[in-house]
């Protein structure tokens, strides 16, 4: 990034003024983690907690002023807010009980992976909608920043709205509430962001967001066990998580990588679904295990948890979540959407059996 650039941005920045302290937020330095590359910027605007939902239309002023610069391709803004009394981080939320980021969600389920490429995604998104089917009403955040791709599987377009002009009101289609990077970011913008502006961007589309009452709230989580990965399973009341691995070996040691990681942050982790199990052929029937089939199977009896299911591996699934009608939502008949439906009612089943540790866990309080 050339001094020329940073100076051109820092500049245009001083005309967006701090409404509550009258001054522009240069002068009151409040823009931090400047970073530009191939035109695109992105940077952070910290702000006091208790101001975070006031200072959304700052937040879009900022992104707007920067845009229209000449050379600037696209501009992404987020709100950070550092509390002055940070002391030792509090004790993770019990599973099954409200927090304090997400009052209304009664139990939060993280889809994730040791690696990239298994079908993370597709498998959290027909999860959500099969767990819809079931009755339950569901939310669906895609902490995936860097690879956003709930948006185009859910066939939703736009930008969020606010009822309320402080909180976010959450996208939604097939019935599922979605709130994701991609809407608040053209699809075609890199995401250049540090581990702190990814963290206080998850923050954002929890605590910002009007999600309600929900059942459940399942977690489209990036994929790796990095720093992102870890904030989450440290700082959100996770119920549980779902490993997704396909049948390989390489795969599955990646895998084991994941779900050691929730172990040692103390969250359950309900089982592995192993994707692209096998493959069937469409004119012939002959069935074909292209990724070798019954690893996943095999790895959670050696790491002493739960196996959920297979999925094969499918053009069908594929098109139906790219054309944003997963297959769950558009063909429910299919073997392969109630491969996903018997996978929801277990980890279901799971959410329950934590929800009632929690519960006996509690103590009793009588009174004579």
């Amino acid at each position: 990034m050339s001094e020329a650039m940073e100076q051109q941005i820092f500049e245009a920045l001083r005309s967006v003024k701090d409404p509550d302290r009258g001054q522009d937020i240069v002068s009151l330095n409040m823009v931090s983690g400047l970073a530009v590359k191939d035109g695109h910027v992105a940077f952070a605007i910290e702000v006091d907690p208790q101001r975070g939902a006031r200072m959304e239309p700052v937040r879009k002023e900022a992104e707007q002023v920067v845009h229209a610069l000449p050379g600037i391709l696209s501009a992404t803004v987020v709100l950070t807010a550092e509390r002055e009394d940070a002391g030792p981080a509090a004790p993770r939320t019990a599973p099954g009980q409200d927090a304090s980021m997400l009052p209304g969600v009664k139990a939060i389920v993280a889809v994730a992976s040791g690696k990239g490429g298994v079908g993370k995604s597709t498998t959290a998104v027909n999860l959500a909608l099969a767990l819809s089917a079931g009755g339950h009403t569901v939310g669906l955040l895609d902490a995936d920043i860097y690879g956003p791709s709930m948006p185009r599987m859910l066939g939703i377009s736009g930008e969020p709205t606010s009822s309320d002009g402080q909180t976010l009101d959450p996208m939604e289609n097939h019935g599922i509430k979605c709130m994701s990077m991609g809407f608040l970011v053209e699809e075609e913008t890199p995401i250049i962001w540090r581990g702190p502006m990814v963290q206080s961007a998850l923050q954002q589309m929890m605590r910002d967001v009007n999600w309600g009452e929900l059942d459940v709230m399942v977690v489209d989580m990036p994929p790796g066990t990095g720093d992102a990965q870890l904030t989450m399973a440290q700082q959100v009341p996770l119920t549980g998580a779902v490993i997704v691995s396909t049948p390989q070996d390489i795969a599955l040691a990646d895998a084991r990588k994941g779900l050691n990681m929730f172990r040692k942050v103390d969250v359950p982790v309900f089982g592995i679904v192993e994707n692209m199990s096998y493959f069937v052929c469409p004119h012939c029937g002959e069935r074909t295990e292209i990724f070798s089939h019954g690893g996943a199977r095999e790895e959670a009896a050696l790491l002493a948890t739960g196996f959920l299911g297979e999925v094969p591996l499918d053009v069908e699934i594929r098109e139906t979540s790219d054309g944003g009608h997963p297959i769950v939502a558009s063909k429910p008949d299919s073997p392969h959407a109630k491969a996903y439906l018997a996978i929801a009612e277990a980890v279901w089943d799971r959410i329950t059996q934590a929800q009632g540790k929690a519960q006996a866990a509690a103590p009793r309080i009588v009174m004579q």
